[in-house]
């Protein structure tokens, strides 16, 4: 029998949590409810989840804070936020904590159980042993580390490492802006966009060292890696 996927779900809603926690194990997950975000912490660290799926606003310690202390532990792990906030400040503020995606209730079950399937899938990727040159760069993939020459390697955050990946798969062509905001956002709404744009600036600065390397907006189509 295959070993069931353990999902941290931190909703401080003890209807809406336990309406997620049995439609997730009728998916065959097993789901760890948590009531706040100091016990979501409490279990995460002693039941290594693969993904975790954060309400932003609870009581003691909230989704953003938690994610960011998360972060400290683990790079890589996949974390959704679960949120009635739509700002666009706010969305931004999700994934530079460390979030991979971010719903606004309310939802439907059947998009976040797609959104996880995707993540999951997703981060299979970083099982696998691949390093790619890019430039005067390394990129190990699986690790998340972007090296420039000798220089000690620099720390990528779980979507800017997958965002570089289909960049350099995709070097000199066209990536598709829609393409890739459902590939890696899960929609291609105003806010993924404007979160896309936000990654798309902070990979250039770490690349800014090998003068050969550029990442060009291709204004309403995309972008293009050139090296």
């Amino acid at each position: 029998m295959n070993k069931l996927r353990t999902i941290l779900l931190a909703e401080d809603e003890p209807a809406l949590g336990q309406i997620i926690k049995e439609s997730l194990e009728t998916r065959g997950f097993k789901v760890l409810l948590c009531e706040n975000g100091a016990k979501a912490l409490e279990v995460y660290q002693k039941e290594k989840p693969e993904l975790l799926v954060l309400d932003v606003m609870m009581p003691i310690k909230d989704g953003f804070t938690l994610a960011k202390e998360v972060r400290v532990i683990d790079e890589t792990i996949p974390i959704i936020f679960l949120t009635a906030k739509s700002q666009t400040q706010d969305v931004v503020e999700g994934f530079t904590t460390g979030g991979n995606d971010y719903l606004k209730k309310p939802f439907s079950m059947e998009e976040l159980i797609v959104r996880i399937n995707n993540l999951l899938n997703r981060n299979q990727l970083q099982k696998i042993t691949h390093t790619l040159k890019l430039g005067d760069y390394t990129f190990n993939f699986p690790k998340q580390l972007l090296q420039y020459k000798g220089n000690d390697p620099s720390q990528l955050t779980h979507r800017e490492a997958h965002l570089l990946f289909h960049l350099i798969k995709n070097k000199n062509a066209l990536l598709d802006r829609s393409l890739i905001l459902n590939t890696l956002w899960g929609n291609d709404d105003f806010f993924s966009a404007r979160s896309m744009d936000v990654f798309i600036s902070k990979l250039r600065k770490k690349l800014i060292l090998d003068a050969s390397i550029q990442i060009i907006n291709v204004r309403g189509y995309g972008y293009k890696l050139i090296c």
